[in-house]
């Protein structure tokens, strides 16, 4: 029984992970932001929102992007994603997470978020 159990809450633990996961199409000229509004205004879900994490970011299209990391209407960083790129950013209490894509072509972004470890 106690083996059933575990592999329940293993299971939904990996399933919230994969659910954590997003694909985006970024338009021409577009800005999209991911996390750090609230329910409702995210375009991700942050399962760490409210606490320190990594945010994952891939470049699975064939035209550049950039994150951009806000916090309070500042920009804290721009970040250039190439093209099959993966960038691992930090995302500190309080940031908002942007995507932003150039002028030309659409943009294909995945977005997921890891647990910061304490040290």
């Amino acid at each position: 029984m106690k083996y059933l159990l575990l592999l329940c809450c293993f299971t939904l633990c990996t399933q919230f992970e994969l659910l954590a996961q997003e694909e985006f199409d970024l338009d021409p000229s577009q800005s999209m932001l991911m996390t750090g509004k609230g329910p409702g205004q995210d375009g991700t879900i942050n399962p760490y929102a409210g606490e320190d994490c990594y945010a994952v970011v891939e470049n699975f299209g064939t035209r550049e992007f950039s994150i951009r990391i806000q916090k309070k209407g500042e920009i804290i960083k721009s970040i250039p994603v190439a093209k099959g790129e993966t960038k691992k950013v930090k995302l500190l209490k309080g940031q908002e997470l942007y995507l932003d894509s150039s002028s030309e072509g659409v943009a294909k972004a995945r977005v997921d978020y890891e647990k910061m470890e304490k040290q």
